[in-house]
Parts: structure tokens; C-alpha cells; sequence
């Protein structure tokens, strides 16, 4: 009977070790699972983290860049404006300069072919106008009527029947150069 038992034992003793260790085995391939899947499930947190860091940097660094191109446009824009500015007074500061005068109205003449004409003048040119006519012959000849008009300066030419005019006006003349100037203001500036 001992004998029975103790060989009874050795099998349910062989059994209980062989159901413990397929256990245990089993229990470390689920914490090994478990492992891979927790060290799996970190790195996926730490690229979607870097993934967003990133797309944050790269956000950031385009916001700066945007900053910084408005800024230097604002100064680009702000040279150019200076430029313009200090074209107008001085063109303004020719006002009044009876050879500028003659000058823009013999021009004006010479390309409408008119023999006599009306001549529009900014305010502040007004008296070396009347004076130019009352002192040339010529101008007193062909100037019929002078007028008043709002410019920094210069004139505009217009035959007697008002059909065809030349407009020597600083402002005009400024604003059919600037579009060709700007840029080369630009390549020089900038």
C-alpha cells in the first residue's frame, strides 16, 4: 500500500509540477504580452507626442516666418512711400519755375500740333504763368486761357475746342514713372 500511495503521489506530485510549471510558463508568456504590449502602447504615446512637438515646431517656425516677411514688407513699403514722399515735395518745390513751365508747355504744344491752346496750371504756379504770357510774345500768341487746377505742379495743354489734351502735370507724369521706377527702387533697396 505504501507503495501504491507513494507512486500515486509521485504522479499527482509529477502532474501538480507539470500543471504548475505550464502555468508559470504560461503566466510569464501574459506578463511578456503584457510587457510588449505596455512597451508597444509608449511607443506609439511618444511618436504621436514628438509627432505633435513637430508639428507645433513646424507651426511656430511658419507663424515667424509670416511675422518676419510682413514686418520686412512693412519697412519695404515704408522706403518706397519715403521715396514718393520726397519725389512729391520735390516736384512741389518746383512750382512757381517759369522755365519748367515753358518748357512743359512747349512740349505740349509741339505734340498736339495746335496753334493756339488752353493751359491749366496748380494754383501755386498760377502767377509764373500769367507772367510767362505777358512776358513771351509767342506764349501770349497761342495761350487763349489759363486755368486753374488742383496738382503738385506742372500743366496740362489742351487745344481750344477741349477735344484733345496733354497732361504734363507732376502728378501724372510721377504716376506713369512709378510703376516702371518701383521695381528698380526695389532691386536697389532690397
Amino acid at each position: 500500500m505504501e507503495r501504491l500511495s507513494s507512486a500515486i503521489l509521485e504522479k499527482v506530485s509529477a502532474n501538480a509540477k507539470a500543471i504548475v510549471k505550464e502555468a508559470e510558463e504560461r503566466a510569464e508568456q501574459r506578463i511578456k504580452a503584457a510587457q510588449e504590449q505596455q512597451r508597444a502602447k509608449l511607443e506609439e504615446q511618444k511618436s504621436k507626442l514628438l509627432n505633435e512637438a513637430n508639428a507645433e515646431a513646424i507651426r511656430i517656425l511658419a507663424q515667424a516666418a509670416i511675422g518676419a516677411r510682413q514686418e520686412t514688407l512693412t519697412a519695404k513699403t515704408a522706403v518706397v512711400n519715403e521715396v514718393i514722399d520726397r519725389a512729391n515735395k520735390q516736384l512741389a518745390s518746383l512750382a512757381g519755375n517759369e522755365r519748367v513751365l515753358a518748357n512743359l508747355i512747349k512740349e505740349g504744344i509741339a505734340i498736339l500740333g495746335a496753334d493756339k491752346v488752353r493751359v491749366y496750371v496748380s494754383s501755386k504756379d498760377l502767377t509764373a504763368m500769367q507772367k510767362l504770357v505777358k512776358e513771351d510774345k509767342d506764349f501770349a500768341k497761342r495761350v487763349v486761357e489759363v486755368k486753374r487746377q488742383d496738382s503738385l505742379g506742372g500743366v496740362i495743354v489742351e487745344d481750344v475746342e477741349g477735344k484733345n489734351r496733354i497732361d504734363n502735370t507732376f502728378d501724372s507724369r510721377l504716376e506713369m514713372l512709378l510703376p516702371r521706377l518701383l521695381p528698380e527702387i526695389g532691386k536697389g533697396l532690397f
